[in-house]
């Protein structure tokens, strides 16, 4: 296992910690006395003012973490997904093509046991991506603190599976989830994507000039009418992945940047997301489609999407099973992949944007699905064979 990816479990592993309990703080006040006092913090209002005046962003709090401070994560996401793709566990299409195939069929199994339980109604349809996505951050901590119990190749698996995932779900946010388009403002966007080329090209090795631009960018898209994390994802790809010198400027950002994710913008993330007031929550609730079908999609869809693609790639021999794992385990590891939270949350924010009735089934699904697939694969691999 190399060096970088070592660093990524431990900030992972810690980091899934540090997000349960902003998740677990965010459900305990929103159904405390302080319920309304959230749920007002959330829509506190901020306002930037840019070049005195020219350009006004207003929004709320949850707005401001969600297409701002989610913009730098898909930023991290974006340099995982190069340096994987260029330098790491997925350059070789021999090392690429089982994690590769497996994430295509966990994300195409879940949004197809979603549409079976919403296919009546167009409005909850929306959100037929919502159980397709794999939270990286609580899965490597399950993982990580099984231990030996789970061996080294399968670890590689699962981050592998869940970049190419988060990889898809930035397909699918652009593609499927943005709303009407501004011409001008996606023309200043593509300008400011072929300046990122030039600054690659030209062999220019400062970050904070790619996220000078990418910034500008940012702005661009937020009012383009394409969802504005896309803006650190084509970043993170202009940075360069090597120095002359054999240094990395992309894993200097990474390493930097990871901390930042993992204890500040994902937490911060989940305490304005994750809340859902249980009071009132009827069985009419609980057993709406939108809430089984992501929970069904997360649990059943994940495990059969994930290993029931490695079970056909390697028994016609495409494919070999992870170094010293067995079929348990690789189930296992399956089950965990079921684990949606942030991406989750982050696809279904924007499929019911504004519809309250909606945005609790999508909550309860998200966290119900999310804690039966980790107590199920953390079960699974924790037997001893």
């Amino acid at each position: 296992m190399t060096p970088a990816l070592r660093r990524f479990f431990a900030h992972e592993s810690a980091g899934g910690i540090v997000l349960a309990l902003a998740a677990v703080l965010a459900l305990v006040v929103s159904n405390s006395r302080w319920g309304p006092a959230y749920a007002a913090f959330l829509k506190l209002e901020g306002q930037v003012s840019i070049a005195d005046g020219w350009l006004v962003l207003a929004k709320p709090l949850v707005v401001w973490v969600n297409d701002l401070w989610m913009a730098v994560f898909f930023f991290v996401v974006g340099l995982e997904i190069k340096r994987e793709f260029v330098a790491g566990e997925l350059a070789s299409r021999s090392q690429a093509i089982l994690p590769a195939a497996a994430a295509l069929g966990g994300m195409a199994v879940p949004a197809l046991i979603y549409a079976a339980f919403n296919h009546a109604d167009p409005v909850a349809l929306k959100g037929w991506a919502i159980p397709s996505a794999t939270d990286i951050a609580f899965a490597i901590g399950i993982v990580t603190v099984l231990g030996p119990r789970v061996p080294a190749s399968l670890k590689v698996f699962l981050t592998a599976v869940a970049i190419i995932d988060d990889l898809g779900a930035i397909v699918v946010i652009a593609l499927f989830y943005t709303s009407q388009l501004s011409g001008p403002m996606l023309g200043g966007a593509v300008a400011c994507l072929a300046a990122l080329a030039l600054l690659n090209r030209a062999r220019v090795m400062n970050v904070g000039v790619y996220m000078l631009v990418g910034l500008v960018m940012w702005v661009f898209v937020l009012k383009s009418g394409v969802h504005a994390t896309l803006a650190g994802v084509a970043t993170a790809l202009a940075v360069p992945i090597r120095r002359t010198d054999g240094s990395s400027p992309l894993e200097e950002a990474e390493h930097a940047l990871h901390p930042w994710v993992a204890f500040v913008i994902l937490p911060c993330f989940a305490f304005t997301n994750a809340g859902v007031a249980l009071r009132g929550v009827s069985t009419e609730v609980l057993l709406a489609p939108v809430t089984l079908g992501i929970a069904c999609g997360l649990v059943a869809g994940k495990a059969i999407g994930v290993f029931g693609t490695c079970w056909l790639l390697i028994r016609a021999g495409v494919a070999r099973l992870p170094a010293l794992a067995d079929w348990r385990q690789l189930f296992g590891v399956s089950l965990l992949c079921g684990i949606g939270f942030t991406m989750s949350l982050f696809i279904g924010g924007l499929a019911f944007e504004g519809q309250a009735l909606l945005e609790t089934e999508l909550k309860l699904g998200v966290l119900g699905g999310s804690l039966i697939a980790a107590a199920l694969g953390s079960w699974v691999l924790g037997r001893r064979g």
